[in-house]
């Protein structure tokens, strides 16, 4: 499995072309453009420290509801469901 160094995840919406494309950072190029900016910290340890499909769900359905603050019309591809899914109980 090949190595990377640390970076960052941009992800940009861009309405135009109805795309969403990902990025990598080098963390120390991205800072200076993030200083002052609404920071909204994901604390591992409230999740038990498991990054699960619920958890991926979750942080997804986040960020979508991120970009759309600033890119409302984005709303109309969403069907999502806000709220946590509970899972079946294991009998």
């Amino acid at each position: 499995m090949a190595t990377h160094p640390p970076y960052s995840v941009v992800l940009t919406y861009t309405e135009d072309r109805q795309r969403l494309t990902v990025q990598t950072v080098d963390p120390t190029r991205l800072a200076p453009l993030l200083a002052g900016k609404i920071e909204m910290p994901i604390l591992l340890d409230e999740y038990d420290f498991k990054l699960d499909d619920e958890f991926a769900r979750r942080l997804g359905v986040a960020i979508l509801n991120v970009i759309a603050l600033g890119q409302p019309d984005i709303k109309q591809y969403m069907s999502v469901t806000q709220e946590p899914i509970d899972k079946p109980s294991q009998t």
